[in-house]
């Protein structure tokens, strides 16, 4: 068998594939790149207010930013993966970026010089700001791990697959149980990192407990360098984005050309041998584009039958690539919005968390305040088993589709969960206000008095944030892989980072807005320093809102939707005619 499945594409070069051999260097390299990536990035926020002396807003704000450019950076670091350097250089080059970013970052709580002298030492009562030195050397830290990050997040899933054969059986297999073990490895670390380190970074000392993540990153490249020479390496075949800008290019030159009645017979449509992407029909949608694939006079073709102008003549089966590209965006900009109730649950929670009532049970051990965001892990966790071997069969039986529900249809009750989210996370935090003014627990100096809700009373909604991130953001990732042209599916990999890092400057455009206008009025200001004073239940019911016009926005783009292979009259709409059709067109 094995005989059988090594003797494959004699023609084409081989290719050693070392599979479970090169996977102690790739896992390795994954689990401590994960514990040095989260083990510094989960509490930042807390570092900000406490050792920069940051006001809430400014936080929540850089956080914010710096989620967001971390985020946008992993669409960068596809394209140049993709288009020059190839992913093992990609994943060198960043792991060295990301642990320079953690020492730099370390230093800045271990050097007194580097970071603004604390409250608690100063005589005058009064919390000086960073100097503008001290926040350029914090900000190089910061930048130094967007690099990082920009080239890890879109490379290292796929570089990991590339070390078993997609040819045999044995290598799907291999390929499928990497998954498995990568997505063990995120969730070990978060389990990790939300517990041991932030512990370590809030109550024993920020300088050791940003080493930690330190050393793991230089463990990280250590293991990844270790095993270069038995990794595969695929070279990169040049930006598949060009053909997009060309059919674009292509379709402006021929604007003023009419298509034909039956345009599809007329069309060119030579598609390459040697193409990986899937066979794709013609479709009405976006009509204008189609016009790239006119054939005129002045249009050579070449003896193997590909257009000699590739900017003036392109294959139908390009047109119709960049259409479902095209097709993904709105329902991708439903995503963006979508986050924005993921955030509050990884930003203000923990705010929330730092003026609640922290011990656990009757003693006096207190529970760190980043730390109530694993209840979201733990709950995501849990659920997917469940829901996989469980809830899918029977869903399956009932619904007759393969998977249960399809994948439009996962993201929209994801949506309505972040919608409960928001509301139950706004009734909880009426309650903690109203116990923090009228039986406080105790006061904090630096942001006032402290609620005797207990923090486990948070549990709730972060618990209903993981199980929307299991239907959503899971479903979106399932989405983008299976929609995007396969020679685009590193691209479509980084388009969930990208989401998130729009959704991050959405939630600091819309902080900012909400502390501006709210800020004299009569309510007073939303967001303040110390939420007891503030309004944070009224932002939580906002966000709400936000979701609710969002959930509306994303049926109506689900049944527009045209899913990748589909024709015009067997088009599977998600929610058309009141009724939810297969996901799968019909053969």
């Amino acid at each position: 068998m094995e005989k059988n499945e090594e003797a494959v594409a004699t023609d084409e070069p081989k290719i050693n594939y070392r599979g479970w051999k090169a996977m102690p260097f790739v896992i390795g390299n994954e689990t401590f790149e994960k514990l040095g990536t989260t083990g510094t990035s989960n509490n930042l926020l807390v570092y900000f207010t406490t050792v920069f002396n940051m006001k809430s807003i400014q936080a929540t704000t850089l956080v914010n930013v710096f989620n967001g450019t971390t985020n946008f950076a992993t669409l960068l670091g596809a394209f140049l993966c993709d288009t020059y350097f190839g992913r093992y250089k990609t994943l060198g080059f960043a792991s060295i970026a990301s642990f320079l970013g953690m020492v730099l970052l370390s230093l800045t709580a271990a050097i007194s010089q580097l970071h603004p002298p604390s409250c608690e030492n100063q005589q005058t009562g009064t919390c000086h700001g960073a100097t503008p030195w001290q926040l350029a050397f914090l900000f190089g830290g910061l930048g130094f791990l967007v690099v990082g990050a920009g080239g890890i997040r879109p490379c290292n899933l796929a570089f990991g697959a590339d070390q078993f054969d997609p040819k045999t059986e044995s290598g799907k297999r291999g390929t499928s149980s990497f998954f498995n073990w990568f997505y063990f490895t995120y969730t070990f670390a978060m389990m990790v990192s939300l517990t041991i380190v932030v512990y370590v970074q809030s109550d024993v000392s920020w300088a050791l407990g940003l080493a930690i993540p330190a050393f793991m990153m230089f463990l990280s490249c250590v293991m990844f360098f270790i095993g270069s020479r038995i990794y595969v390496k695929i070279k990169p075949d040049g930006s598949p984005l060009t053909s997009v800008v060309q059919v674009i290019v292509a379709a402006i030159k021929k604007r003023r050309l009419k298509l034909t009645d039956q345009p599809w017979l007329s069309l060119y449509n030579n598609v390459p041998k040697n193409c990986i992407n899937s066979k794709l029909p013609y479709t009405e949608q976006f009509r204008f584009l189609n016009k790239a694939a006119i054939v005129t006079p002045d249009d050579q073709i070449n003896s193997d039958g590909s257009a000699a102008n590739p900017w003036r003549l392109c294959s139908l089966q390009k047109v119709e690539e960049l259409k479902v590209l095209i097709r993904v965006i709105p329902i991708w900009a439903s995503a963006v919005v979508y986050y924005v109730a993921l955030i509050q649950q990884q930003t203000y929670v923990v705010f929330q968390a730092l003026q609640s009532d922290r011990r656990l049970g009757n003693t006096n051990f207190k529970i760190p305040a980043a730390t109530y965001t694993i209840f979201t892990m733990f709950s995501l966790t849990i659920w997917i088993p469940i829901y996989d071997r469980i809830i899918v069969p029977r869903l399956q039986r009932w619904t007759k589709k393969e998977g249960g529900l399809t994948i439009l249809r996962r993201m929209g009750i994801g949506m309505v969960l972040a919608i409960v989210t928001m509301l139950l996370s706004g009734k909880i935090e009426e309650r903690r206000r109203t116990l923090a003014l009228t039986r406080p627990l105790g006061e904090d100096p630096r942001r006032g008095a402290i609620s005797s809700l207990s923090g486990l009373w948070l549990i709730p909604q972060l618990t209903l944030t993981g199980l929307s991130e299991a239907f959503t953001v899971i479903a979106q990732v399932e989405f983008y892989y299976k929609q995007f042209p396969e020679n685009m599916r590193s691209i479509g990999g980084s388009l969930t980072f990208v989401g998130f890092a729009a959704s991050n400057y959405l939630s600091g455009l819309l902080i900012s807005i909400i502390h501006r206008t709210t800020d004299g009025a009569a309510t007073g200001d939303w967001l303040p320093d110390d939420l007891n004073k503030g309004r944070l239940d009224y932002f939580y019911y906002l966000v709400a809102a936000l979701g609710v016009l969002n959930l509306g926005y994303f049926i109506v783009c689900a049944r527009w939707y045209k899913y990748k292979g589909s024709d015009d009259a067997n088009s599977p709409h998600e929610f058309g005619n009141g009724k939810l059709r297969s996901e799968k067109p019909p053969v």
